[in-house]
């Protein structure tokens, strides 16, 4: 049986000796002390490991069932989802005029950390109803808010997004779901939706889909869709439920991972639907659940990492094969520890200078999103749109990447279900291709959030990187492992972004190397996260913190990040600076 065990340790660290969450000027961050955010985050990582991570592997190997129409989910998920109701978890971060608790949502990020990391499936419920909630909540009526959102909120209601088609995946402008206005002013829509996580389950009253369809005779294309708000059941005017409504699961999906989660084919049947926003704008309302959902899908690909991690470390103490190379370091037995060869040790050292990293990176981006909502910060909005993409597909990538290194610590074992290891590679799999392909992300970073207002927030992001290396260059011991590292690799991608720029009329070209700078750029996010990380944790030490080992293993890891695994943005930048010849060179029938 796999073990999971929040590291509510470096969640705090992150929060307060990186972000220093208390000290900001956000409205809200004042009240989150340490104490307070000690007593949330152990709270989680307790449910998470207590209630949630028991269930994961029950999820995996019984899945959900379909009969007569309705799905039942895995044994015990049920009464956890009424646990994570009645805690309030669902509701952290989200408005009080809709009994929201309205705490910062790098705070909601932190608490659902461990909850994904223990039983991402699980998690998955809760996750898509908190997106289509920000979407309603941005784009909505104040009629739908008050009549939709209180019920979303509690989880007593959940929530789905239906983008994907048959037919239609990436590009949306091909779908067929239509809409037709009625004289009450709802629509009628009808069309099938595919990959919809948590389409139909046995775990809330009712489940409102949030789908994108097009009303007859708008525009072709992307700029004909509209979102629709269509209910499973109908909701009357004084809140209660009504008639079912025409949207029914046609099948559950048979996937690689994720059993525990109901993926469904939906089916609309001249549903009854309410439009969001305006006419034919549904990808802007859409996009609002979506980036937020990147965000949360980048944090899937590191927690899966950490369990996976947590696991190899054990297993790598535990199990004895061979001898260390420099003397037995346990002569009373057969064998040493895996962990004392060096393999093994980078093997490890690799999972877990990504993973904290990554958590970094992602709250950090949290924090981004906390400052543009909350003080109307432009610039932290433009920054994190920049961030999206890497986040999502760099965090993603690796976190599979990393889950299958944790599985290669066991050798054979890793291979047998018994152990559990794979579970961690097949959910982890997904997260790189649902809410946009990575190949997507990689497109969408360098064909437009590159150039995005002029190029003002890349340009801002090369500037921060070169203001802490300035700022911070007397400072000898961050400035050799660190600081010199960093500014390498931010050289490396400058010089990335130049060479897309001298080779604008060859799109190919930027294209064929879209993929290797959104690495590049992962790897100089990390390493911008390990700078600062580092730094923390030095002046943590100068100040006389009572845990010197905590800190002094922080500073190392983040040592190896720098040496082992920055220095991957050269390789990255000599394979773009090769161009698209390479790439386009073979027709067609030729492949």
């Amino acid at each position: 049986m796999p073990i999971y065990n929040a590291p509510t340790k470096d969640i705090q660290f992150v929060l307060h000796d990186l972000l220093k969450v208390s000290e900001q000027d956000i409205p809200g961050f004042d009240d989150l002390d340490r104490d307070f955010t000690s007593a949330v985050v152990e709270e989680a990582g307790k449910v998470a490991s207590e209630v949630l991570h028991p269930l994961n592997v029950v999820g995996d190997t019984e899945g959900c069932v379909m009969e007569n129409g309705v799905v039942r989910t895995p044994t015990g998920f049920k009464e956890a989802f009424e646990q994570m109701k009645d805690g309030g978890w669902t509701a952290m971060d989200c408005d009080p005029e809709y009994g929201g608790q309205g705490l910062p949502y790098v705070m909601h990020t932190a608490a659902q950390e461990p909850f994904v990391s223990a039983n991402m499936a699980f998690n998955m419920y809760q996750g898509l109803t908190h997106g289509a909630y920000s979407a309603i909540h941005a784009h909505g009526s104040d009629e739908q808010k008050q009549k939709f959102l209180p019920k979303m909120v509690s989880c007593e209601w959940t929530g789905t997004m239906n983008l994907t088609e048959p037919h239609c995946g990436t590009d949306l402008g091909l779908m067929r779901t239509k809409a037709v206005p009625q004289d009450n002013g709802s629509y009628k829509i009808s069309g099938q939706k595919i990959f919809i996580s948590a389409g139909e389950h046995d775990m809330a009253d009712n489940i409102i889909h949030l789908v994108l369809a097009k009303i007859q005779g708008g525009p072709e294309g992307i700029k004909g869709v509209s979102l629709f708000i269509v209910p499973k059941f109908l909701v009357n005017d004084d809140g209660s439920l009504g008639a079912r409504n025409g949207a029914t699961c046609g099948k559950i999906e048979e996937k690689m991972g994720i059993h525990g989660n109901s993926t469904c084919v939906m089916n609309y049947d001249e549903a009854e639907g309410y439009l969001i926003g305006e006419e034919h704008k549904g990808m802007r309302a859409m996009f609002t659940m979506m980036n937020e959902a990147r965000l949360g899908v980048g944090l899937q690909g590191y927690a899966q990492a950490e369990s996976a991690y947590q696991n190899a470390v054990a297993y790598a103490n535990d199990r004895l094969q061979g001898r260390d190379v420099t003397g037995a370091k346990n002569p009373d037995g057969p064998a040493d520890p895996l962990i004392v060869h060096p393999d093994i040790r980078r093997n490890l050292m690799d999972q877990k200078s990504f993973v904290e990293g990554a958590r970094a990176l992602t709250y950090w981006g949290a924090n981004l999103i906390d400052r543009a909502h909350k003080n109307s910060d432009a610039d932290a909005d433009g920054l994190i749109s920049l961030m999206t993409p890497v986040i999502k597909g760099f965090l993603t990538d690796k976190g599979f990447e990393y889950a299958t290194a944790a599985q290669q610590v066991y050798g054979g074992h890793g291979y047998i279900e018994e152990w559990g290891m794979s579970q961690y590679a097949r959910d982890a799999r997904i997260a790189m291709i649902y809410e946009g392909a990575n190949g997507v992300q990689a497109l969408d970073l360098v064909g437009r959030k590159l150039a995005q207002d002029g190029g003002k927030h890349v340009m801002a992001f090369f500037e921060m990187i070169k203001t802490f290396i300035k700022e911070n260059e007397s400072n000898e011991a961050l400035s050799k492992d660190f600081l010199t590292p960093l500014k390498a690799a931010s050289k490396d991608l400058q010089a990335a972004g130049m060479y897309f720029m001298q080779n604008a009329t060859k799109p190919n070209n930027a294209l064929s190397g879209s993929y290797d700078f959104m690495h590049m750029m992962g790897h100089v996010c990390l390493g911008l996260m390990w700078a600062r990380m580092a730094k923390a944790a030095m002046e943590a030490l100068e100040g006389g913190a009572s845990d010197t080992e905590f800190y002094e293993t922080k500073i190392a890891t983040g040592r190896f990040y720098m040496a082992r695994q920055l220095p991957a943005t050269a390789m990255h930048l000599a394979r773009i600076n090769t161009g698209g010849d390479t790439v386009m060179a073979l027709e067609a029938a030729n492949f």
